[in-house]
């Protein structure tokens, strides 16, 4: 493996204990390369970073060892270490308060710089919430928007899985921010579908290689999720959810917030109604996204509807289960409401839910509570 010096004095840089990102930068602005930072003296070191420029100018054999470790794996088919200097360093990072000096890149480049839009929501989602994601992913994904989001369980592996199912010329069109190093898939779960980013959309990372999950991270990892795109959408969030702080970063940068509203006894509702309050966008199709970014596009999309699962499409000509599913509603329900409002002993209706539940029409909740599935569906719309 040839040595690529250049790119070696700008990990050197990023990998120096106690040199973080500001700073880095302030070095870049004073010498202009990493190159150049190394090759100044004690003197003009000192005269931007302080008593940091004798660490700057120390060697050590575990950063040397990291060095030759992430040039390696950038050597790997597939595998980037993007620096500031880079054209195809996402553009939308560069105008950011914050953007990394490296970035640690599987897959595509070429998606860093298309139009992103952020899809985060809740770890613990309901099935209903992974649906509505996966339906709004696939549809603004066909749409021309790379779906960008964090890799964690839940709201955000159905977004990427959404856009993974985009059909046309956005297959695959998906970018995942992650909190560790590339080289890492955390949690462990997502592993799959990892992988299958990786070869069709991108896996991006500021974190050096091998860095394990660490919670400080994660807020960090959602500034860029928030930097990449023109509008956030949270789908579930509960009142203390991380996916507020990526909301928050969204607007702060001037990007459209979007919330999914759900069930006003649903925990999960409480953070997407906490932004509806605050001013972001009530949504309920794909569509209701792309009319508010004035998306233009050479056709119209297939509308991303959250229609209901209707009793009559559960179970033709079953009037007991359209009596079930009418008493069950939308919010979730435990078994013995659910029992005195249809009129039903426990044990029958727990047949029949569990006969719901194998035909996707009903979720079995934590908690012993069930809640009716409504399914995504396209419909064409015209303005």
């Amino acid at each position: 493996m040839a040595i690529d010096a250049g790119l070696a004095s700008w990990l050197r840089l990023t990998l120096i204990p106690g040199v973080g990102g500001e700073t880095q930068r302030s070095l870049l602005r004073a010498f202009g390369l990493p190159e150049a930072i190394f090759a100044g003296g004690i003197g003009a070191l000192r005269g931007v970073v302080g008593p940091l420029a004798e660490r700057l100018l120390q060697t050590d054999d575990t950063i040397t060892a990291a060095i030759e470790a992430a040039l390696k794996w950038a050597d790997e088919p597939g595998n980037r270490i993007l620096t500031l200097a880079d054209s195809d360093y996402p553009q939308a990072l560069l105008s950011s308060a914050d953007p990394p000096v490296l970035l640690y890149l599987k897959g595509r480049a070429e998606l860093l710089n298309r139009p992103g839009f952020a899809i985060v929501g809740s770890r613990n989602a309901t099935p209903q919430g992974e649906a509505n994601a996966e339906g709004f992913a696939k549809a603004l994904a066909e749409a021309g928007l790379t779906i960008v989001s964090g890799l964690a369980l839940g709201i955000d592996a159905a977004a990427h899985r959404g856009a993974l199912t985009a059909t046309g010329d956005q297959a695959g069109s998906t970018i995942a921010v992650i909190g560790t190093g590339a080289n890492r898939v955390y949690p462990a779960r997502n592993r799959e579908l990892a992988r299958v980013i990786a070869q069709q959309g991108a896996i991006l990372s500021e974190f050096p290689l091998d860095t394990p999950a660490l919670a400080a991270n994660f807020p960090r990892r959602n500034r860029l999720i928030a930097g990449l795109s023109q509008g956030c959408l949270v789908v579930e969030a509960a009142a203390r959810s991380g996916s507020l702080i990526t909301a928050r970063l969204a607007a702060e940068a001037g990007r459209d917030v979007f919330a999914v509203p759900g069930s006003i006894h649903s925990p999960l509702s409480k953070g997407s109604h906490q932004l509806i309050k605050q001013g972001a966008k009530l949504v309920e199709s794909a569509q209701d996204v792309l009319e508010e970014l004035d998306w233009k596009i050479s056709s119209q999309p297939a509308a991303t509807e959250i229609t209901d699962a209707t009793p009559t499409d559960a179970a033709p000509g079953d009037d007991t289960t359209t009596r079930v599913l009418a008493a069950l509603g939308h919010d979730p329900c435990d078994i013995d409401s659910l029992a005195g409002r249809a009129g039903l002993t426990p044990d029958t209706l727990l047949a029949m839910l569990l006969q719901l539940e194998l035909d996707g029409h009903i979720a079995n909740l934590p908690g012993g509570r069930y809640q009716r599935v409504q399914h995504t569906q396209h419909t064409q719309r015209n303005k």
